[in-house]
Order: structure tokens, then C-alpha cells, then sequence
């Protein structure tokens, strides 16, 4: 959402934006709509309880990733499966979506007595005989997206409801241009670099508390700034 706001994590030399009033524009609208709009507990919520929230009625509009699609439009699992429509992520107007890109990968560890077995795995979990194999047991919905590009040449995925907004959504996330100012980071919902895990653990608890009504939006923004030009300054990226 602050991408679509025009916020960004970083300016061009390094230094924290959160008392920006990008930042203070997308809370400021961000909390309100939970709190009068977002379902109880929200602050404390992951994938698995938007999940269940989704598929038993209670949440009108989710914005996660991709792979969700297939279960909240199976009947077996979802009792709105046949309401389900599916749309690109909001555009605040500004020209960037509040959509992301992550990557789930398989990788060999360095340490592997067993390389080729592994090696031969990964061949076979992503190959088009696999994507075959599983939509022949589960059908075509419920073939792991984005994985391969000629999945989406396929004729029969063609025919599932969300395939053609998948590809969208993906390719309209731009890691290397994120924001709608320039930024010297890679990454739309991350910046790629070591301290962030440390850094975006810290921003994302300000701003939990901000939403569950422990801290008012502006202190949450001032702690996030104050935690973050620390983390800069004891990393060295900035003085």
C-alpha cells in the first residue's frame, strides 16, 4: 500500500523516510479502514486466518499472493468459491500498485551428500510433466502458479478464472523500480539488503501497534524513523 502512496523505506541516500508524508498519508488511511472495515484482531492476523476469514464469508476483499487463488475459488474448501472475482492490486493514482513479487525456491544445500539425487528432484518438481501430473489428480486450478512461463501458454490453464490476472500480476510488480520515486534498493515489499529483517521486524511492530490502538499513527511513524536511522547509522550506510 505505501508504494501506491508514493512512500518509500529509503531515499536515494539511504535515509529512512517514515517522517515523510507518504508515510503518514497511507497509515492515516490504512488504520481507519481496518479498524472500521477490517475484521477483529486484524493486527495479529496471517495468511492461514485471512484464509479461513476469506473462505467462510466473513472478508470481502484479501490481498495476497497468488497461490490463494485456487483455494478460495475450490468449492471443497470455500463457501463463496462461486462469488470469488479477481482484480490487480489498488493503484493509488500515482502509477505503482500495492502489489508484490516474493519467490519461494528450491535450493541444494552446500553440505549435500545426495547433489544429483536433488538436482534430479527439483527437475522433475518443476517440470511441465509435474504441472501435468497435478492437474490430472487436482485439476487445472490447483497447479502451482507462477512457476513456469509455458503454463500460461497452455490452453487448458487458460480456462482457469485467475490465470490470466496471475500473469498481471506479476508482470507488473517491479522489484527495480518499486516506488514511484527512485529508491536505491531492489525489492517491492522488501529492500534487499541484510539489515532489513532486523529493520522491518522493528517498523512492522510500530506500525501492529498503531492498528490494535496501542500507539496513535504518528508515534508509531516517529519510532519506526528513530529505529531505522539506527539500524542506517550502526550499519554505516549513513552518518
Amino acid at each position: 500500500m505505501s508504494n501506491s502512496f508514493g512512500a518509500r523505506w529509503f531515499d536515494e541516500k539511504w535515509e529512512p523516510q517514515f517522517n515523510s508524508p507518504e508515510w503518514k498519508a497511507t497509515l492515516d488511511y490504512y488504520v481507519p479502514l481496518m479498524k472500521a472495515d477490517g475484521p477483529p484482531g486484524a493486527s495479529s492476523n496471517g495468511f492461514n486466518e485471512n484464509l479461513a476469514l476469506f473462505n467462510d464469508g466473513k472478508c470481502g476483499m484479501w490481498i495476497d499472493a497468488t497461490v490463494a487463488a485456487s483455494f478460495v475459488s475450490d468449492p471443497k474448501q470455500s463457501k463463496v468459491a462461486d462469488k470469488v472475482g479477481f482484480a490487480l492490486a489498488p493503484d493509488n493514482g500515482l502509477g505503482k500498485r500495492g502489489n508484490w513479487l516474493w519467490a519461494w525456491s528450491l535450493a541444494i544445500p552446500a553440505g549435500s551428500s545426495k547433489v544429483a539425487d536433488a538436482e534430479k528432484f527439483i527437475g522433475w518438481a518443476t517440470s511441465k510433466h509435474y504441472t501435468e501430473l497435478v492437474a490430472s489428480k487436482e485439476g487445472w486450478p490447483n497447479v502451482p502458479p507462477g512457476t513456469r512461463k509455458s503454463l500460461y501458454s497452455n490452453a487448458e490453464y487458460a480456462k482457469v478464472p485467475f490465470a490470466k490476472m496471475t500473469l498481471e500480476s506479476i508482470n507488473s510488480a517491479d522489484p527495480t523500480h518499486p516506488t514511484v520515486k527512485a529508491v536505491p534498493y531492489t525489492g517491492v515489499q522488501f529492500v534487499a539488503i541484510p539489515e532489513f529483517q532486523g529493520i522491518a521486524t522493528n517498523v512492522g511492530q510500530q506500525f501492529s501497534a498503531a492498528l490494535a490502538g496501542t500507539e496513535t499513527v504518528d508515534a508509531a511513524l516517529a519510532a519506526a524513523q528513530s529505529s531505522t536511522e539506527s539500524a542506517m547509522k550502526k550499519a554505516g550506510y549513513i552518518k
